[in-house]
């Protein structure tokens, strides 16, 4: 996953509109989002190659959603999946705070990552690199592969982008889709240096990746209205083409 976007209690109908787009390499074996079969209450897609995910919902409310911390000197080979940070919440009943701290104590056994969490009453997010959990009050965030709003060009534009679109009421999921679909890359002056050369930099710059081998393999928008009712949409793309397929969830966060 290489960009969240996060708006917490800043629109009238909404307690949270997730936006968000999962950059990979187009050969790792993926499962779209559904309910496990191992674990019913579990709505999310699945990494079938270490078997975690990046982000994912459960009936009861509880959320949670990774990015990579993008430098090279983070890479240690041997360490564990680092979507397991998101499964084990989704798949557990800890309580967002006292999975921060597990996150505290447990973080170091991960290559660099970030992830934002919680449930209906609360926001959380936590990066190994700091090492500190931090409680979020409501706000706009952006996540990219640095720490939370880090002003890098793509989260600075998309989360300018989502300001614009709370301004609708009803809110407008196609516009969060566009939004998510942008392919403007960043000039070069803009650039931040994270480590993998101008190339790469290049690439990744845009809010939607592309390139031979890796890119943005799908979109995620996930809202929670005031009533508690969850909509989650994920639209998967197919490589190289203008095809894509979507599949949709509604249900009361609570309520089964």
């Amino acid at each position: 996953m290489c960009l969240v976007l996060l708006a917490y209690r800043q629109h009238p109908d909404y307690e949270l509109i997730l936006a968000a787009n999962r950059d990979e390499f187009y050969a790792r074996p993926t499962a779209r989002a559904s309910f496990w079969a191992d674990y019913p209450d579990v709505l999310a897609g699945r990494d079938l190659q270490a078997g975690g995910t990046w982000l994912g919902i459960t009936k009861s409310g509880r959320f949670a959603a990774l990015t990579n911390y993008r430098d090279p000197a983070w890479e240690v080979s041997g360490r564990k999946s680092r979507g397991e940070v998101v499964s084990n919440y989704l798949c557990s009943k800890t309580a967002p705070a006292s999975y921060a701290e597990i996150l505290r104590r447990t973080g170091a056994e991960y290559n660099g990552f970030n992830v934002v969490f919680g449930d209906l009453n609360s926001l959380w997010y936590y990066s190994n690199v700091t090492g500190e959990p931090v409680q979020l009050a409501p706000g706009l965030y952006g996540l990219c592969n640095h720490l939370i709003d880090t002003p890098w060009p793509k989260v600075e534009r998309s989360k300018s982008q989502l300001a614009e679109s709370l301004k609708s009421v009803p809110l407008s999921k196609d516009k969060l889709l566009a939004l998510l679909h942008n392919k403007n890359p960043v000039p070069d002056h803009e650039l931040p240096d994270t480590g993998v050369g101008l190339t790469w930099e290049r690439i990744l710059s845009p809010i939607f990746v592309e390139s031979e081998t890796y890119g943005t393999r799908c979109s995620t928008i996930l809202t929670i209205d005031k009533a508690g009712t969850v909509e989650f949409l994920e639209r998967t793309y197919t490589p190289h083409t203008n095809l894509y397929e979507d599949v949709s969830y509604a249900f009361a966060a609570g309520a089964v």
